[in-house]
């Protein structure tokens, strides 16, 4: 009889399964708040992306280049790494700042400038005029590090996935209607000249999209300042709670941010590789970005393809909207079955094919003498390997989130990671665009010696995406 009770007893107290089996159930995202989050950085690579259309020819028609079309990407590298330099200089003052004042102040100033910043680029009629509406937008800017601050306070360990897919994926959406704003409205006098008959189109032809732009950011703005809440816990207001956060309750939070925090104490190998590894994602990535519009504008002469700028912002646009759908669509779901450390690795080995494609796109164009379906062909494959290769992206943000060994700490950490990446992206594209004319007017490794240095590189990356940690860390355990 004691056996048996005994028995009975085991019976209803043993867990139904064990307790290594059960899966930690997803916490709901916070949707009205990542939304909104999500509509701010829209505005930011709609800014960003709508000038690489045009801006090879504006550079053409400011007469800086001589007429030598091989020297414009000296000058579009300078143009395109300035805002890196300005931003790598302050984003980590604003990421501090934001631990201190609260996250929308800091926000509310970069978009501010990111708006008067595009409008004075659309008036610039100098190169000096372009580069200081360039410099303007970096040193304001600290939006990227600090949405991404927002992101992780806004998630847990269960979610986390989910939610940075979407950054992504909304680089991805802006990434389609940036250029395609950029390579649609510039010169609208040549387009439209019923419409813009006005000497101003005439004097001002990128001016435009520029207004466009800056016009996203206006209504991004707005949407902040009404709908928007405070995240960091010490400027919350009392009706954001937990529950609207899906993270720990107010009174689990640090009431002491890391905003006097020596930032030495940081930099541990846990925090530190997967910067190291976003910082040189970012550096081959921008490099790629800053590559396409160049090599699609260079004359097939040269080993480019000859685009227009309104085919280069159809083209770029088509990139986006395709990279954005997949992203959204797949990515939680591979992340899920592979984990976040596999996949990096495999989208990481799809660069080296990325950058592969550029010589065979050279060598067909001047095998068959013009850009037909094979070349269309080679440049669709090679979306394919950039749609793969971009989820490094929402992998890598997922371990630097992951690192903080509180949530107090996010901004500090997200502050070093956007410093590393914006070097990284200041020296990118000067670095790739300069090579890229060296390669093709000194004509060394028959003008391909940008993408061997490239590929190098790439080899680098895999070796570091093999030190990060297998698994992603919940930290609020």
């Amino acid at each position: 009889m004691g056996t048996s009770d005994s028995h009975m007893i085991a019976s209803e107290t043993t867990p139904l399964f064990p307790a290594e089996a059960t899966k930690k159930l997803k916490t709901p995202l916070p949707k009205r708040q990542i939304c909104i989050l999500m509509m701010l950085q829209l505005a930011d690579p709609i800014a960003s992306t709508s000038i690489f259309p045009y801006i090879n020819q504006l550079i053409g028609e400011l007469g800086i280049t001589g007429g030598n079309d091989a020297a414009v990407g000296y000058y579009a590298g300078i143009i395109e790494s300035l805002f890196f330099v300005a931003q790598a200089l302050t984003v980590l003052r604003w990421s501090r700042l934001s631990d201190r004042i609260g996250r929308k102040p800091v926000l509310a100033i970069g978009i501010s400038g990111a708006c008067i910043s595009i409008l004075c680029f659309g008036l610039s009629t100098t190169f000096w005029g372009l580069v200081i509406s360039r410099c303007m937008c970096g040193f304001l800017n600290g939006n990227v590090g600090v949405m991404k601050t927002m992101m992780g306070e806004l998630t847990d360990s269960t979610n986390m996935a989910q939610a940075f897919a979407l950054f992504p994926i909304v680089w991805s959406i802006g990434g389609f209607v940036g250029p395609l704003i950029g390579g649609t409205l510039a010169r609208p006098q040549d387009h439209w000249p019923a419409l813009f008959a006005n000497s101003f189109w005439g004097n001002y032809p990128y001016f435009l999209p520029c207004a466009v732009a800056a016009c996203s950011i206006v209504l991004a703005l707005f949407m902040m300042s009404i709908l928007l809440e405070e995240t960091l816990s010490t400027k919350r207001r009392p009706k954001l709670t937990s529950a609207t956060l899906g993270v720990l309750s107010d009174d689990l939070l640090p009431k002491q941010t890391m905003a006097y925090t020596p930032l030495r104490s940081l930099l541990t190998p846990t925090i530190v590789v997967p910067i190291a590894n976003y910082a040189m994602v970012a550096f081959l990535d921008i490099s790629y970005r800053a590559l396409l519009p160049l090599f699609l504008s260079t004359p097939t002469s040269l080993g480019g393809l000859g685009f227009t700028p309104s085919s280069i912002g159809s083209w770029l646009a088509f990139f986006g909207i395709a990279d954005g759908v997949f992203q959204g669509l797949f990515f939680a779901k591979i992340v899920d079955r592979l984990g976040p450390k596999r996949l990096f690795c495999i989208s990481v080995s799809c660069f080296v094919p990325v950058l592969l494609m550029f010589p065979i796109m050279s060598w067909l164009v001047s095998a068959r003498g013009e850009v037909d379906h094979a070349v269309a062909l080679t440049l669709f494959c090679q979306l394919v390997l950039v749609v793969v290769w971009h989820m490094t992206l929402g992998t890598v943000f997922m371990f630097i989130t992951a690192s903080a060994p509180t949530n107090a700490a996010l901004g500090a950490i997200n502050g070093l990671s956007q410093t590393s990446v914006s070097t990284a992206r200041a020296v990118g594209p000067a670095l790739a665009t300069s090579l890229f004319a060296l390669s093709k007017e000194r004509d060394l490794l028959g003008g391909n010696a940008v993408y061997v240095v490239l590929i190098m590189l790439a080899g680098a990356l895999r070796w570091l995406g093999s030190q990060l940690p297998n698994e992603v860390r919940d930290r609020n355990k």
